[in-house]
């Protein structure tokens, strides 16, 4: 078995231009620092990751990026940075362009959204070992647990009527729904914490995830959608968790 030390593992930081909530949202100010810059910093505490590239197609987020360490070897294409641009368009592109440009070829790509900033470097490096070790995964999505709503009573509406997601759980026209929260099984939201992709399966079956995806439980953590995400961001920037980021962080000389 090859050592995890001695794997490609490639951290591929997602940053497209446009955003219709907030503009270039990807680069405003989480406390002293650019929003991408946090992802940057976890990539590079990482004890696994060896490589850190954002994919981008605006340049100011591309010189911000490079600024604080990470690497812009391409710029991506503007029909794969559109608002219904899929993420396997982005991947697709970063892994064919390194391996036709550099011949380089990763064994895993860690995601690492800009829109998640806040995270612990043990849960990346757990997150990386997780999926390292078992050789039947095809990859690894994190998420947290649903602590006020569950799955089980949400819906959506189909011919006009009601329609409960869960069923299958449950004996048929059991009103489940009804049930307390606390009695039903256990639902978690997907975030952007970590993902972990593994190439070769994207090869294989043109799909980002195939049909093992390992659910990494996570702490739920900001998510940067508004600007009123920042604020929120802002007031637990400073747990003592987060400081090995802030320490990177500083050790950038542009403040």
């Amino acid at each position: 078995m090859i050592s995890i030390e001695k794997l490609n593992i490639l951290a591929l930081i997602p940053a497209r231009g446009g955003s219709k909530g907030v503009p270039r949202k990807n680069i405003i100010k989480l406390g002293k620092y650019p929003l991408i810059a946090y992802s940057i910093a976890a990539a590079k505490l990482s004890k696994y990751i060896n490589r850190t590239i954002v994919t981008t197609d605006d340049k100011k987020i591309a010189d911000v990026s490079k600024r604080y360490g990470a690497e812009i070897p391409f710029m991506r294409p503007k029909e794969l940075a559109k608002d219904d641009s899929l993420d396997i368009g982005f991947f697709k592109h970063a892994l064919s362009w390194l391996k036709d440009n550099e011949n380089y070829e990763p064994d895993y790509v860690v995601q690492l959204r800009p829109t998640t900033p806040l995270r612990e470097i043990d849960v990346i490096d757990n997150a990386i070992e997780t999926i390292t070790n078992n050789k039947v995964a095809t990859s690894l999505r994190s998420a947290h647990k649903c602590e006020k709503i569950t799955g089980y009573k949400l819906f959506r509406i189909k011919d006009k009527y009601i329609k409960f997601f869960g069923e299958e759980d449950f004996k048929k026209g059991e009103e489940y729904y009804n049930l307390p929260r606390q009695v039903l099984p256990k639902t978690y939201n997907p975030n952007g914490y970590i993902d972990v992709i593994i190439p070769k399966i994207l090869d294989n079956t043109n799909t980002l995830h195939g049909k093992n995806i390992i659910p990494f439980i996570t702490p739920e953590v900001p998510d940067i959608d508004i600007l009123k995400d920042v604020e929120y961001a802002e007031r637990v920037i400073n747990k003592k968790k987060f400081y090995p980021l802030i320490k990177e962080l500083r050790s950038h000389k542009y403040e």
